[in-house]
């Protein structure tokens, strides 16, 4: 269960005009109608689902995205939206796309109040570069109880350039590596190395708990403009 929600949290915030501003396309596909497909894997190789993305309406330098989430199975668990914005220079993507699309499901009759900062990606990526960390704070009403989550990347660091090959196809990427911190009740840490492309966004995603040994992975399965 852990692994599944570490990695259906990846999957949200790694993935998303035609349009004069080129500069809004550095490592995601800031391109109105784009669709692509994240899956996401066991530490094994064994399908645990996907999200399905849809990049549905470009508006002042801010895109929507539509995601569906798939089970293992094909069936449909789940649907959410949420912005990533550019101001020339970075992409800025919502920090409530760090929340679990699970989670936003089974509470959403209840009050929930978020705060955060978002996860921002230069459009100038070099190698040794530091990255601004990024969170989400959830306060969930439960008839009186307060019910606190959070979620924290930290220590982002751009680590090297190299080609990574889904079945999307071969690419040239940037190797990106954080810490994620989860916090409700109990605390979970765990390793991220990812890897992302110019104009596409996120090739591949995995996941590795405090022993460095790996829990699952997430690629690029396919890509459409």
């Amino acid at each position: 269960m852990k692994t599944k929600i570490i990695i259906l949290i990846g999957l949200l915030f790694i993935s998303f005009s035609s349009y004069s501003q080129s500069n809004c396309k550095a490592y995601y596909p800031f391109e109105e109608g784009t669709k692509f497909e994240i899956t996401n894997y066991d530490k094994k190789g064994k399908k645990e689902g996907v999200v399905k993305y849809h990049v549905s309406n470009i508006e002042n330098n801010v895109a929507t995205i539509e995601a569906v989430i798939f089970d293992a199975k094909d069936k449909e668990v789940t649907t959410m939206s949420y912005n990533v914005m550019c101001d020339g220079n970075k992409i800025s993507i919502d920090f409530k796309s760090l929340m679990n699309p699970d989670m936003l499901n089974q509470y959403k009759d209840m009050e929930m109040e978020f705060t955060g900062t978002n996860i921002e990606l230069p459009n100038d990526l070099q190698v040794g570069q530091n990255l601004n960390n990024a969170n989400m704070n959830m306060a969930l009403n439960m008839g009186g109880i307060t019910m606190n989550m959070s979620v924290n990347m930290l220590n982002r660091t751009v680590d090297k350039k190299e080609s990574i090959t889904t079945p999307a196809g071969t690419f040239d990427c940037f190797a990106i590596s954080y810490d994620n911190e989860m916090k409700m009740g109990m605390k979970m840490k765990f390793k991220i190395k990812e890897w992302i492309a110019e104009g596409v966004g996120m090739i591949r995603n995995e996941t590795y708990n405090k022993n460095d040994k790996l829990m699952g992975y997430s690629e690029l399965t396919s890509f459409s403009k």
